[in-house]
């Protein structure tokens, strides 16, 4: 797995991950042998990260979720890593996120948390003006003019409404709902980012066929943690099937 520290002026100071994961047998792993009964060779995936723990960096549950998906779908992760806040999830060496290219990647999957709204980008401050870290958008804009798929879930969904024009994604409902939809107003900002908002349901994904983009809404809504697990294993199985693998 591999992490970065990455900023956009002053106001990011601290970082991003991503954690590699790939195939069985493509490269050696310190972890047990993943499911032999995947449907398909797996996928080379990179999951960026962007910190630890909800209110600063990934949302840990999500993080986790995406792992297990992808551990499902037949992938193994890489003893690699980056930041030591983003490696008490990934684990391992520290690679700059400058290092992550989509020719040696399948697909690549951004959990929530408000590190995607502080870290690799000024969504939490400035809205629908906000920017995106540099890195970041070199990775969304390069893997989306390789044709090659990206997930996004929670908040995450913003960094592709600025970056990549007109996509479709999903943050939930676009009302609060009595506050079972608390952050109902992002697809709003997103809407004004002159991206596509698609109303979901918590355990739903919304696959943006044209631009290979799958987002699902995570801890945007206020539900049983199953509930959102079940959106996430939705979004990565989505994301999988876009790679052909």
């Amino acid at each position: 797995m591999a992490a970065v520290r990455a900023l956009v002026g002053s106001r990011l100071a601290a970082a991003s991950a991503f954690a590699s994961l790939s195939p069985g047998g493509r490269t050696p792993s310190q972890r047990a042998a993943i499911h032999l009964s995947a449907p398909h060779p797996a996928a080379k995936v990179a999951l960026v990260l962007s910190g630890c723990g909800v209110y600063d960096g990934t949302e840990i549950h999500e993080a986790s979720a995406i792992l297990v998906h992808l551990s499902r779908g037949g992938a193994e992760s890489e003893s690699r890593n980056v930041l030591t806040e983003s490696a008490r999830i990934a684990r391992g060496k520290i690679t700059d996120l400058a290092k992550l290219s989509a020719a040696n990647h399948d697909a690549a999957i951004f959990p929530g948390g408000f590190g995607a709204a502080k870290n690799l980008s000024t969504f939490a401050v400035d809205g629908k003006d906000c920017k995106v870290n540099k890195e970041v958008e070199r990775v969304l804009k390069e893997f989306h003019q390789a044709g090659k798929p990206i997930g996004l879930c929670c908040i995450a969904p913003v960094l592709a409404a600025k970056v990549l024009r007109g996509v479709e994604v999903t943050v939930g409902h676009e009302q609060e709902e009595g506050g079972k939809w608390p952050y109902a107003g992002t697809a709003e900002a997103i809407k004004a980012l002159g991206a596509k908002h698609f109303v979901k349901e918590v355990a739903e994904a919304h696959v943006d066929q044209k631009n290979k983009v799958v987002t699902t809404p995570a801890f945007m809504c206020e539900a049983a943690l199953h509930h959102i697990h079940d959106g996430i294993g939705a979004m990565v199985r989505k994301v999988l099937e876009l790679t052909g693998k």
